[in-house]
Parts: structure tokens; C-alpha cells; sequence
């Protein structure tokens, strides 16, 4: 068992930057590395639920009559938003978990000659490429699901763009928090009692402007940061309307402050919890 490391938050000695710059990439290109050898785990970690919520209500329901045509296009920018976020919150919840468990693998890392915060934002940085790799593999995926129900604005990539590393960096920031906060033997029921809520209040499966006949509903998923995903995504991707306007959705402003805004909020808390934890 790794011995336990005190370590402080003192800053670096001058003339340190460049190997605390080199142990970091080397801890993350480890990482990396792991991943890539249980890729075909990672994809069905990722993808499972994802494609198989965009057959069934995207593909299957309309095809029976049970949803509306169109609807899969309405559908996509949720389940985008799932897949990115779920991607990245498993990325670092659970390895994140067990490194602070009872055989204190965090240690290792901690003896590297890099700051205490360094080591917190490689692991977020690890776990929002996970999140970005999953968008790219996702959507032509979703292509050849959807087929022609498939419909996304190409004159909106750069905000979709954008969306999409914001959920990834979303998703990594509150797997921090409970990867410090949740011990490793019940990261599975916490997993469950969160974002089971979280899937079905986020706004994946329907617009945040279709609820005005359920208010008290529609205050509750504006606590919820994966509605502000959704809805910016739908934004940037379902088509203009032949009058040239947007399917109606939360303003793109307020979208761009509710991500960023319990983003930098899920990182402040992981990294205080983190600081908590690991050093002694």
C-alpha cells in the first residue's frame, strides 16, 4: 500500500515551471494511454444508453406514430448532451474515487513535482477530452440512425463547438465533486439518486418552451445544468423555421451563463474537496 504523502499548496520554486509543465502532460498521456487500451469499454460505457434513447424515441416511436415526425431532430441535441456529459462524468468520478480509496493511489501523482491544482485540472482535462471524443464519434452515429430525420444547422458549428466543450468541462467539474465526496463503494448508488433525476429534468428529451402548462415544473429544471445544454445545443442545431427563426428555446445568453456558472461552480468545490482529501 502507497504510503500517505504530506504534501502543502506552496507555489514551485522559481525555475521548476518546465518539469511541473512536464509531469503534467506525462501524467495525463498516461491516462490517455489507458483509456486507449479499453477503448472498446469506453465506447460501450458511452454510447450504450445514448444511441439506444435515439433509436427508440427518435427512430422507433415516430415510425409507430407514437411521436410526431421530426421529432428525432428535436431529440438529438439532448441526447448529444448526454453522451458528452455522462462521457465525461464517468471519466473522472469513480478513477477519481478509487485513487482517494483506501490504497491512497492519489499519492503517487502527488509525489510528481506539480502543484496540488495542477493535478485536480489534469483529471478534469482528461475527463473533457473523453467528453469531446464521444461528440465526434456520436454524431455520425446519429447519421446513420437518424438518416433523413437528421437535421443540423452547419452555419451554427463554431456556438455548437462551444456548447459542447462547456458540457464536456460541465460534466468533468461535477465528477470532481463527487469523485472527492462519494466514497468509491457507493459511487454506484450516488450515480444513480443524481442523475437519474438529472436525465428527466434536463430537458433532453423535449424544449424547455414546451412547458408553460407545467410552471412549477418548469422552474425546476432551470436547477438543473444539463437543461441549459440541452437547450443551447437545440438552438445552435435543429434548423430554421421557413420565417428564418430558431425553435424557441432559453436565450442563448442565458444558456452560455448557466453552463459557465455551475461549471466554474462544480470546479471550486471539487477542487476545495480534493485539497481536503488528498493532502494530509
Amino acid at each position: 500500500m502507497t504510503a500517505a504523502v504530506t504534501t502543502t499548496t506552496r507555489p514551485l520554486p522559481a525555475g521548476t515551471s518546465k518539469l511541473a509543465m512536464t509531469a503534467f502532460w506525462a501524467i495525463l498521456r498516461r491516462d490517455i494511454l489507458v483509456t486507449a487500451r479499453g477503448f472498446v469499454a469506453f465506447l460501450i460505457q458511452a454510447f450504450m444508453q445514448p444511441l439506444l434513447y435515439l433509436y427508440v424515441f427518435g427512430v422507433v416511436l415516430p415510425k409507430i406514430g407514437i411521436a410526431v415526425p421530426g421529432y428525432g431532430g428535436l431529440l438529438l441535441p439532448g441526447i448529444v448532451t448526454l453522451t458528452v456529459f455522462l462521457a465525461s462524468v464517468q471519466g473522472i468520478m469513480l478513477p477519481l474515487a478509487l485513487d482517494l480509496g483506501f490504497t491512497r493511489e492519489i499519492d503517487d501523482r502527488l509525489l510528481a513535482p506539480t502543484p496540488v491544482g495542477a493535478i485536480v485540472l489534469e483529471k478534469v482535462l482528461f475527463a473533457t477530452l473523453r467528453g469531446l471524443i464521444s461528440a465526434a464519434i456520436l454524431f455520425p452515429l446519429a447519421y446513420w440512425i437518424l438518416g433523413d430525420e437528421y437535421l443540423v444547422q452547419s452555419g451554427s458549428i463554431p456556438l455548437m463547438a462551444v456548447l459542447i466543450v462547456l458540457t464536456a468541462v460541465l460534466g468533468s467539474a461535477l465528477g470532481l465533486v463527487f469523485g472527492t465526496v462519494v466514497p468509491s463503494e457507493h459511487i454506484a448508488l450516488a450515480f444513480a439518486a443524481l442523475f437519474t433525476p438529472m436525465l428527466f429534468t434536463g430537458c433532453l428529451q423535449y424544449p424547455w418552451a414546451s412547458l408553460h402548462s407545467l410552471p412549477v415544473f418548469r422552474v425546476i429544471t432551470l436547477f438543473n445544468p444539463l437543461t441549459y445544454s440541452a437547450e443551447g445545443l437545440r438552438y445552435a442545431m435543429v434548423p430554421l423555421s421557413e420565417n428564418g427563426a430558431h425553435t424557441p428555446s432559453l436565450a442563448i445568453g442565458w444558456v452560455l451563463v448557466g453552463l459557465i456558472g455551475f461549471a466554474a461552480l462544480f470546479f471550486m468545490l471539487g477542487l476545495r474537496s480534493f485539497k481536503s482529501r488528498a493532502i494530509r
